[in-house]
């Protein structure tokens, strides 16, 4: 992974988001933290390109997220705070397949790669069941599987264990944290991330802290007291 924001920004007419930052990502586990409207999010979807800078650049493994727009999004996964509003089709196994039809895989090859993504998670027992009928862990399981069928290298995660029970939490943290892809999670959860290797702090659209996970956490603790 080699994320690069060159004086980064974005404003919404007169206000501003987030602050100009430059800075290069390429650790494999990397949280981010900050009060609500703190500029994390906005962080997050420039990397993707589901946001544009209006100041400076964002490069993911060398492609710019604007003028390669299609070639990141192919790079970079995205798992949204609410994994029910993602999951479009109403089964399970249409709906991880959806986007390797838009791909143009054949029928042969996108049953074999759904297969491999739900056993990948031990969630094939998931395949027949209706998106509705799911709990919250099991949605965000689905989620990751549609996200990650495919292939990125990158996958960004919106509070992945939020209103999660104890076992569902459980069961998230252990799949991120097993992930062989690079990781960056958007998290309130503070325990999520104290193995992290890096942990990002935003305050009002400004990056506060960038540093090991410990003090980041420590740092946030104090501004939120």
């Amino acid at each position: 992974m080699d994320i690069r924001f060159d004086n980064a920004g974005v404003n919404y007419g007169a206000r501003t988001a987030l602050s100009p930052l430059s800075l290069t990502l390429r650790e494999r586990r990397i949280g981010v933290i900050g009060l609500n409207g703190s500029g994390k999010t906005t962080f997050a979807r420039l990397i993707n390109g589901l946001v544009k800078p209006t100041t400076g650049r964002v490069t993911v493994n060398d492609l710019d997220t604007v003028s390669d727009a299609a070639k990141v999004l192919g790079k970079v996964g995205y798992i949204f705070q609410s994994p029910q509003n993602q999951i479009i089709l109403p089964i399970v196994r249409d709906d991880i397949a959806y986007g390797l039809k838009a791909r143009g895989y054949d029928k042969a090859k996108i049953n074999a790669a759904v297969e491999g993504v739900l056993g990948r998670f031990g969630a094939s027992h998931l395949g027949s069941r209706r998106a509705h009928e799911l709990s919250g862990g099991e949605l965000q399981m689905a989620a990751l599987c549609s996200v990650l069928v495919t292939g990125p290298d990158i996958l960004i995660l919106d509070e992945p264990t939020n209103q999660l029970d104890l076992k569902n939490r459980a069961l998230v943290q252990k799949t991120v944290m097993g992930l062989p892809e690079s990781v960056i999670v958007i998290s309130h959860d503070l325990p999520l991330l104290e193995d992290f290797e890096r942990v990002l702090l935003f305050d009002q659209g400004r990056l506060l802290a960038d540093a090991p996970a410990g003090e980041a956490i420590a740092r946030y603790r104090e501004l939120a007291a």
